[in-house]
């Protein structure tokens, strides 16, 4: 018997290139860098600077109430995730308020009545059959380190009864699932920098189990605070060339040193092909494949043999029933690190071998620096909108060609390529390996 194909019906963005994904992908497009100095760090250190998601005020998205109970990351989810939601036409009867400064493309529908009895969606979906997954790396992290901050200064301060929640990983999905009503199942995922592909990949196993006929899937990170950043500095992960913050990050550059870290989120709404057809929604893309492998080598630092993330593509490759010359584009994991951009290029020329060299390779990370648990899904949305616009998105400030790392990285320009199927790659700390193949829908 053929797997269910999964389609993806609709998608959402915040990122520090804008909110929305229209805004974003424009962003990319116009080899735009949305990296610059933090505007909130008081503890001086080597690097200040980031991906920071502009003019983002929760109260205008989420009203007061909600905006006071939630951490940052979790209002990113919630936003992506609506935008998703009203671009995919799948609206419950449930308790979401409308959004009161959506951006105009995608400004909420008038609300129907509540009917706390229904079962069926006004899209024809049963909220018992909608499940959410969620993935990010350290979740409330700046709930926790700003409280933990106010109670040093004063151990008499008093604590927000909402604490615990806004601190915890899951509340996000929980979050997005009571706003909409949904009674399926609601998983949050945690694999460092690929918990965002981890977590569109637990959703197309999820759907091909039975156990849902829509997930959304959903990444999201916001850990600009003090603490991430010196432990980062003190792991050399971060850039210090602070001086052009838009300068810093630079995959696969000869000159670089470090990521820069990004925030924001990304959501796309998955469905079996059947029931998105049923329902009449438009369809996006279909992933073919999905892929999960961990190096067991190091907490931090990728195998240098690449083995890890050369057994990753493959495996997708295989799923997908796949030749490595049929894929048109990688969006790449690209940090912008000395050893992971080496390694995964490596591992690139393994797996795809002369056709490496053909294939158009980017790291969107130079343009809104590295989004942690977001990125998988902003990234893979960014395939979605390369292979719909036949264009793809550059990979900023390579500027000085490394000689171990020799592709064809789409330097500092966007390029017009006719494609049809995109591999999105995120590898994260703890040999964390994952792969997602999309492509165009074929009837």
């Amino acid at each position: 018997m053929d797997k269910e194909r999964i389609v993806i019906t609709g998608m959402g963005a915040v990122t520090p290139l804008g909110i929305g994904v229209e805004s974003y992908w424009k962003g990319l497009i116009e080899n735009r860098s949305g990296i610059g100095p933090l505007r909130e760090f008081e503890r001086e250190l080597p690097s200040r600077i980031g991906g920071e998601v502009k003019n983002f005020l929760a109260a205008d998205f989420l009203g007061k109430k909600l905006s006071k109970e939630t951490d940052l990351f979790m209002q990113f989810a919630l936003v992506a995730a609506e935008e998703a939601l009203r671009a995919g036409n799948l609206r419950t009867v449930g308790k979401a308020e409308p959004c009161r400064s959506a951006p105009n493309e995608w400004r909420s529908y008038p609300e129907e009545p509540r009917d706390d009895k229904a079962t069926v969606s006004l899209s024809g979906a049963d909220p018992g059959r909608i499940g959410i997954v969620l993935g990010t790396a350290l979740g409330g992290v700046k709930t926790l380190t700003e409280t933990q901050e106010e109670l040093d200064l004063d151990s008499s301060a008093k604590i927000s009864p909402h604490f615990i929640p806004k601190m915890l990983n899951n509340v996000a999905a929980a979050q997005i699932a009571i706003r909409q009503g949904w009674r399926g199942p609601s998983l949050t995922v945690s694999t460092a920098c690929s918990s965002g592909a981890d977590a569109v990949g637990l959703a197309t196993l999820l759907l091909r189990a039975g156990e849902a006929d829509a997930v959304l899937a959903v990444g999201a990170e916001s850990l600009f605070c003090s603490l991430m950043y010196a432990g980062l500095l003190a792991a050399k992960a971060l850039s210090r060339q602070t001086e052009r913050p838009e300068k810093a990050s630079r995959p696969f550059d000869l000159n670089r040193d470090g990521f820069v870290m990004g925030e924001g989120a990304g959501a796309v709404l998955l469905e079996t092909l059947p029931h998105a057809l049923k329902r009449g929604a438009m369809v996006r893309a279909e992933i073919l494949s999905y892929a999960s492998l961990t190096d067991g080598y190091h907490t931090t630092a990728p195998d240098p043999t690449g083995q890890g993330e050369i057994r990753c593509m493959q495996k997708a490759l295989a799923q997908a029933g796949l030749e490595p010359a049929a894929v048109d584009y990688i969006n790449a994991h690209g940090t912008s690190t000395r050893i992971g951009d080496r390694v995964e290029t490596q591992a690139l020329k393994a797996v795809f071998g002369p056709r490496a060299y053909q294939i158009p390779v980017s790291s969107t990370k130079g343009a809104t620096g590295h989004l942690m648990g977001a990125g998988g899904v902003t990234e893979l949305i960014a395939c979605v909108k390369a292979i719909e616009q036949g264009v793809v998105p550059p990979t900023l400030n390579y500027e000085v060609p490394d000689p171990l790392c020799d592709l064809d990285y789409v330097p500092n320009r966007s390029r017009p390529v006719e494609l049809n199927i995109a591999m999105s790659n995120s590898f994260g700390f703890g040999g964390q390996n994952a792969s997602l193949i999309v492509s165009r829908y074929r009837e």
